[in-house]
């Protein structure tokens, strides 16, 4: 135990995060007490997964600020290699919500299927701590325990991401005004979870031994999971299967789920095959996804034309945001004046800004709303797109401010994480809500699984874009990642100028003034197995 007088400002901030924790926690043992159905005028459903989805992300995040460094300085990975490799594990977390979400969708149900996903996350995590001799970097045979358990996180995010999300829509009516910040009070809980897994994982890992940061992850995974299971009775029957189901069929579909793991443990191998991939099921899921469309009338037809043009959005986004975990980390890890503070901790500075931020702008889309002023969701991705690209252009600026020999002043690593961190909170849970507010019943989990699948495919963009950074040679120069910076920033302000433009004519797309609850209590006990009348009318996304 280091004399506090030593501590150096990496230690403090640790600590301060696990006062944090408590704190957090200490509340979540105060909703858990009241016997009211509600808590701050939402339903207590969504803050049992607000606290499951924070856990789960405190173990993501916590490895992925890892990975990269763990990529390099364990395994002796050059640094496009390495960049390849992360964007490969994102585009793969990221593709398997379409698995997990046709389960859930047709056999499943979407409580199950967040369970299940649940075990393969623990799983993966503990596998992560299993380092083996670093003498031997890629030659050593653990390696082949840390692609399973890439593999196994893999697996577990797709049947758990995107059905969590379904589940916070099926708690509230498609005209209730609460459900864009319902999604924000969740994806706050998403950040929460991220910025203290981040802190908490990654200075373990750095400053102790990855082993022990690896472990932590996996113990908040586990504890993610007990509050899930703990708290089913405040889901008030959403999520569960559409028909019964044997427990035979049950235990095959988990049995597809486990040979997917061993599909992704060859994938995360070999990052070439994973384009193809990415190409060949795009288009087959917008052949499906049109084929549906065609079944609907004109209002239903053109609602999916709207979300399959916010889903487009995605790579571009995603693709340079997600530089934060791969070429951003190293480049701070080497060109950036951190001031003795671990690299990973920087991880957490746009998990921190959402919890910030998002409830001024819960708070500010439901104030637009009530008069009538709030920008619609193609608006918001634009203005979301804007943001981004301003980043890198104001983080080059900065970086090239001092010259070339000099450390990037920290400042700037603050100012690109904040732009993008706008962006974000304008992009992802206005895209959240809006798969679910849109989507037909029977596509609720599809539409959520091709909304995080186009973010898999930003991922790999995000993979190419690092690869790139590290040069010819395999290692990065400050110039080089400066100059792509730079190109990329331009393309997407370029692209949110179009965006804006055409956002009004989208809109007229989604058919807002025509949704309605048409979900009787009788139809959502037959769709969730639950008895006649426990569901709220109107809870269910549906066109």
């Amino acid at each position: 135990m280091k004399d506090m007088a030593t501590w150096t400002e990496g230690d403090w901030i640790a600590a301060i995060a696990a006062v944090c924790l408590f704190a957090v926690l200490a509340v979540g043992g105060m909703i858990a007490a009241r016997k009211s159905d509600e808590f701050a005028a939402h339903p207590r459903g969504l803050f049992v997964l607000f606290y499951a989805e924070m856990w789960e992300r405190f173990s993501y995040y916590g490895m992925r600020a890892l990975l990269v460094l763990y990529l390099t300085k364990h395994w002796l990975f050059d640094d496009g290699k390495a960049n390849l490799i992360y964007g490969a594990y994102g585009a793969l977390v990221y593709i398997t919500p379409v698995l997990g979400g046709i389960l859930a969708d047709r056999y499943l149900g979407q409580r199950k299927a967040v369970f299940f996903g649940g075990v393969l996350l623990a799983i993966g995590h503990g596998l992560m701590a299993v380092e083996g001799n670093p003498a031997l970097g890629q030659n050593n045979p653990a390696i082949n325990v840390f692609w399973a358990a890439l593999a196994f996180i893999i697996v577990g995010s797709g049947f758990l991401k995107a059905n969590i999300s379904v589940i916070v829509g099926q708690l509230y009516g498609m005209k209730d005004t609460r459900r864009d910040a319902a999604y924000t009070i969740f994806y706050m809980g998403v950040n929460v979870g991220a910025a203290l897994g981040t802190i908490l994982v990654g200075y373990l890992g750095e400053t102790i031994g990855w082993a022990y940061g690896f472990g932590m992850a996996g113990i908040g995974m586990i504890i993610g999971l007990i509050i899930f299971v703990i708290g089913k009775p405040a889901l008030k029957g959403r999520g569960e299967p559409p028909a019964a189901l044997a427990r035979s069929r049950e235990f095959s579909l988990y049995a597809i789920g486990v040979g997917a793991v061993a599909v992704c443990w060859g994938l995360i191998q070999y990052q070439s095959v994973i384009q193809n991939l990415l190409i060949v099921s795009g288009l087959a899921m917008l052949g499906y996804t049109l084929l549906e469309a065609f079944k609907l009338p004109k209002e239903g037809r053109e609602r999916i034309f709207a979300m399959l043009f916010l889903i487009a959005l995605n790579p571009l986004f995603w693709g340079l945001f997600e530089q934060a975990g791969g070429s951003l980390n190293l480049y701070t890890d080497r060109y950036v004046d951190k001031g003795g503070v671990p690299t990973s901790l920087f991880q957490s500075i746009n998990p921190i800004y959402i919890v910030l931020l998002a409830p001024l702008f819960a708070a500010l889309w439901q104030w637009l709303g009530r008069k009538g002023l709030e920008p619609s969701a193609p608006a918001k991705f634009g203005l979301a797109l804007t943001q981004v690209g301003l980043s890198f252009l104001v983080f080059v600026w900065g970086a090239n401010s001092v010259g070339p020999e000099v450390l990037t002043p920290v400042i700037f690593v603050f100012l690109i994480y904040l732009l993008q961190t706008t962006g974000e909170l304008c992009l992802s849970p206005v895209g959240l809500s809006a798969m679910a507010r849109l989507a037909p019943l029977h596509l609720a989990s599809f539409v959520m699984g091709a909304w995080f699948y186009m973010t898999a495919v930003g991922n790999f963009v995000a993979g190419k874009i690092g690869e790139a950074t590290g040069g010819e040679g395999g290692e990065m120069s400050k110039e080089l990642v400066l100059e792509i910076y730079a190109k990329i920033g331009w393309i997407a302000i370029g692209v949110s100028v179009v965006v804006l433009l055409v956002s009004p004519f989208v809109k007229r797309w989604m058919h807002l003034d025509t949704l309605d609850d048409r979900v009787t209590p009788d139809e959502q006990a037959r769709v969730y197995g639950g008895g006649e009348g426990e569901a709220t009318t109107g809870s269910l996304p549906r066109n």
